[in-house]
């Protein structure tokens, strides 16, 4: 299960690397969003896959005595995925708006100067 997360992961790094080095405003969202995902996914599988328990203990109880599931990567991996869809939404908001005004989701077009700025 990890190998396979591993050439998951690989995967999406490597194609939103590939995508954020493309012209397109669309393209460097998506890869910037892959890239995210990548990385929810390499804390969850640096937290360490197990099948156990939730990790809540009995009152007369000091020490775990089973196996359980670490609640920090998952805490983590939430926050990151509240925090990435925010993100996206603006971005795809200010897209939007960018398109409107210049017509072209080209970033090479955002740094050329107007005519009629000249």
């Amino acid at each position: 299960m990890e190998l396979l997360l591993v050439f998951l992961i690989g995967a999406l790094y490597a194609s939103g690397v590939y995508l954020i080095l493309r012209r397109s405003m669309v393209r460097l969202l998506l890869g910037i969003i892959l890239l995210g995902n990548g990385t929810n996914i390499l804390i969850f599988l640096l937290g360490t896959i197990t099948k156990g328990k939730p990790p809540v203990m009995a009152a007369n109880l000091e020490v775990f005595e089973d196996i359980y599931a670490d609640p920090i990567p998952q805490a983590l991996i939430l926050t990151a995925i509240v925090i990435s869809f925010g993100l996206t939404s603006f971005a795809i908001v200010l897209l939007k708006r960018v398109y409107a005004l210049l017509g072209t989701d080209d970033l090479d077009t955002l740094n050329t100067p107007q005519e009629e700025d000249i």
